[in-house]
């Protein structure tokens, strides 16, 4: 093997580039001053790192010392409910509930209702883009006052609730709290079904036996302002009412006016009722006493308004060992008889139908008519037929009626007769008149029975057409909502009584009772001779003729054209009725003939009425002669 020999070369090139290194190194050094800047440097990033360190634990001393200073605070105006104050929920946010009908926002501010939309229904008009909203912006406010045991008197509305969402099948449940503690608590629980206007509200407290004042009851109050929804305010005021039933099944309403209240004992709900749309409060437990309010918003002149009424209910809620548990329900749904009455809480008695009879006749026999027709066919014509139908069935009493008008007719002059005969013996006159009547076998207040028989239906169908929801933004013809008016022309000035529109139904309809009255008063004239000491009825009736419909023209220019609609195909029919009557079924020559039959029978026996007639008629007379020799 080869020995490798030194190479002084090698040596010399290695020490060369070991110099050239260390050259480099001592260039790059850095100098003294900025060595003692660097280090300066490091010094302040320390300094400067304490420093925060340090505001930080000041500032957190701080904080709590506020925290502090504010729960005193709290603890000074709101006692043992300063607990909820502090909670995450003590913000202004709100908690929404809905399903296909309504849509409910509760505010975590005062645990309440402050949103309620109907979602099937529009403001004003169809197609106007704006729901049905009877809560909105701050017309409705639900309080308990509560009074605690250190003296301090609180109101909910103005308190914050913690709110907890959950849900049971279908059903949503919100549980609202009020805290005092985690397990000291007022709640307000809220339960909405699938479809279904109706929810159930209750009020219980857990805990607060020692926090409140439970020797006295908490004062339940709930404030309302109904917003106009529909196109004529006036109208719709009108039928705008605070309803309550009371004492087991009676119902009433607090009225009309301004300023108007009440106490009442064993309320089983209160309705804040708007027309087509209602706010009900209903508890399983009768209230004991409640005190109610009502304030009419609307003036004549009024056009622009925003709210119809002022409702006010004050209730007092008494614990029981300590605690409340009122369970209760909301409403906030259409003022729709059958929807109502399917509930089987007497919510439909809210819906106006008239008392009594009227009341009954609508229940039980225009209303499921009505109800049927219009699954088949539009509203309108829905209207049509059914008072062709309601004719059809009056028809018989309409023939009794001008039967009657013509047998008096047909005597008219032999009655002249016997005034002339008698005119200075009234007395022998109204005898021998009676007598007439009596062998003729004719009833002189027979044509005014049929009339008295008809004035139900007339009332009914009164009551009935303004209550239907179904004809709400339903149009026909030029009407495009047959439950409010329908304008054709707009006037630019406003007639007092009658407004600033021109509706066409009314017209109509006030034209039809012209001739109609212009018919029958010509033929009660020709049938009833002018009676001795009474006023002159044909006089009379030729005055209304004209007044009867221009009152018809100016009372109902602003009502439901649903309403006007039926007056003028109802007085066209019976027009249509009386020729036929008249000129094909009644045939005056075969009535004279069977009156002069009549004659010669046998007189009836009077009747009771008659002899009733007959014997004040011979009072008077005798009153009469003794005031003549006087």
């Amino acid at each position: 093997m080869e020995e490798k020999k030194f190479d002084p070369n090698s040596l010399i090139g290695f020490i060369l580039i070991f110099g050239i290194l260390l050259w480099i190194m001592y260039q790059n050094k850095p100098s003294d001053a900025e060595i003692a800047a660097e280090k300066a440097k490091k010094e302040l990033v320390v300094k400067d790192s304490k420093v925060k360190e340090s505001a930080a634990k000041i500032g957190s001393v701080s904080g709590t010392a506020n925290d502090s200073l504010q729960l005193t605070q709290l603890q000074k105006s709101l006692g043992s409910f300063a607990y909820s104050a502090t909670l995450p929920s003590a913000k202004d946010e709100f908690t929404t509930i809905e399903n296909k009908l309504v849509k409910l926002t509760i505010a975590n501010k005062g645990g309440y209702i402050v949103e309620a939309t109907l979602k099937d229904f529009e403001r004003s008009k169809k197609g106007s883009g704006q729901l049905v909203q009877l809560i909105k912006d701050n017309n409705a406010q639900f309080n308990l006052q509560l009074a605690t045991a250190d003296n301090h008197t609180l109101n909910t509305k103005d308190l914050y609730f913690e709110p907890t969402l959950t849900k049971n099948g279908v059903d949503q449940i919100l549980t609202m709290k009020l805290k005092a503690s985690e397990n000291a608590y007022l709640a307000y629980k809220y339960v909405l079904k699938a479809e279904d206007y109706m929810l159930d509200f209750d009020i219980q407290t857990q805990g607060l036996n020692t926090i409140l004042k439970t020797n006295k009851p908490l004062q339940l109050e709930w404030d309302f302002k109904t917003y106009a929804n529909e196109k004529s305010v006036s109208y719709e005021n009108r039928y705008s009412e605070l309803y309550f039933e009371y004492e087991d099944g009676k119902k009433d309403y607090l009225g009309q006016g301004h300023d108007k209240t009440e106490t009442v004992e064993e309320v089983s709900y209160v309705a804040y009722k708007q027309h087509f749309f209602s706010s009900i409060l209903l508890t399983e437990q009768p209230f004991k006493t409640v005190e109610l309010y009502s304030n009419n918003l609307v003036n004549d002149t009024d056009k622009d308004t925003i709210f119809t009424k002022q409702f006010k209910t004050v209730v007092p809620l008494a614990f029981k060992n300590g605690e409340i548990d009122q369970k209760m329900n909301w409403y906030y749904g259409p003022t729709d008889y059958k929807l109502l009455k399917s509930y089987d809480r007497n919510l439909e008695d809210i819906v106006a139908l008239g008392w009594g009879i009227f009341g009954w006749i609508n229940r039980y026999l225009f209303i499921p008519a009505y109800g049927f027709l219009s699954m088949f066919i539009s509203q309108g014509w829905a209207i049509v037929l059914f008072t062709i139908l309601v004719k059809l069935v009056m028809s018989p009493v309409t023939y009794k009626s001008f039967l009657s008008q013509a047998k008096m007719k047909v005597l008219r002059p032999e009655i002249t007769e016997i005034g002339e005969k008698y005119k200075d013996e009234p007395m022998k006159k109204q005898q021998e008149t009676m007598k007439l009547y009596n062998k003729a076998g004719v009833n002189p207040m027979a044509g005014c029975v049929p009339g008295l028989l008809q004035m139900p239906v007339f009332y009914a169908l009164f009551q009935l057409f303004p209550a239907l929801i179904q004809l709400r933004h339903k149009g026909f013809l030029w009407a495009d909502d047959l439950s409010s008016f329908d304008s054709v022309y707009k006037l630019p000035f406003h007639i007092p009584a009658y407004g600033d529109h021109v509706s066409l139904f009314p017209i109509l309809a006030s034209i039809a009772i012209f001739f109609y009255m212009k018919m029958t008063t010509g033929d009660q004239q020709m049938a009833t001779p002018q009676q001795e000491g009474m006023p002159d009825m044909a006089k009379m009736m030729k005055i209304m003729v004209y007044i009867s419909p221009l009152m018809m023209l100016f009372f109902f220019n602003s009502y439901a054209s649903g309403l006007s609609l039926y007056y003028f195909i109802s007085n066209t029919i019976t027009i249509g009725i009386m020729l036929v009557i008249k000129n094909y079924i009644i045939d005056s020559d075969k009535i004279h003939a069977e009156i002069q039959e009549n004659k010669k029978k046998e007189p009836k026996k009077q009747s009771k009425f008659q002899q009733r007639l007959q014997e004040a008629m011979e009072q008077q007379e005798a009153m009469k002669a003794q005031r003549k020799k006087k």
